[in-house]
């Protein structure tokens, strides 16, 4: 690592693996750390992986653009720290399958697809605290994946569903408390 900056694929490399699980955990955990820009590039990043996964196709690179995005090495740092910390700490909980093996599997993944796709899309809005329950769920999503454990994955669903209904939330008190009065003002209802 240099000690300017460190790009995205140098990040994917340190974290060893090139599995989808520590790919989207190495995606994920930018997002949380508050550097301009990140939420937009992993987003994207997100979106675009969605793809390979819907297909079943292997996923080991980042697309070019993506791979090239420069991070401060201090935040790329605490970055692996955090996964490690994730990987530390899922592990000790993680029982394997809880009868649930079929969501680890490989192959074509609609489901998971949609998931990824989604979560990119939120966390590439710019929300307040936008960011972090997406991320979330992209990391449990990555753990569950890394660790063949198909709790994780549920619990990813129950974050992804928090992520949505808080976006949600945030759109409907703009659309109450911002832009609904001013369309009233505007005489938009008016008919």
């Amino acid at each position: 690592m240099n000690a300017e900056a460190v790009s995205l694929a140098e990040l994917a490399t340190l974290q060893g693996s090139a599995g989808l699980g520590s790919l989207l955990l190495v995606l994920a955990a930018p997002c949380v750390l508050p550097v301009p820009g990140v939420g937009n590039v992993m987003g994207l990043a997100l979106m675009m992986l969605a793809v390979p996964i819907w297909r079943g196709d292997p996923v080991g690179a980042l697309p070019a653009r993506v791979a090239a995005f420069q991070m401060p090495a201090r935040w790329a740092r605490r970055a692996l720290l955090m996964m490690a910390w994730l990987y530390e700490r899922a592990a000790r909980f993680a029982r394997g399958q809880h009868g649930l093996g079929s969501l680890t599997q490989a192959g074509p993944r609609p489901w998971m697809a949609a998931l990824v796709a989604l979560m990119g899309a939120l966390i590439f809005l710019p929300l307040p605290l936008g960011n972090v329950l997406p991320a979330m769920c992209m990391a449990l999503l990555g753990l569950g994946l890394a660790l063949r454990d198909g709790l994780l994955l549920l619990y990813a669903w129950a974050a992804g569903l928090l992520a949505c209904i808080y976006s949600a939330a945030l759109g409907l008190a703009a659309w109450h408390w911002g832009l609904a009065p001013v369309w009233r003002y505007l005489g938009a209802d008016a008919g």
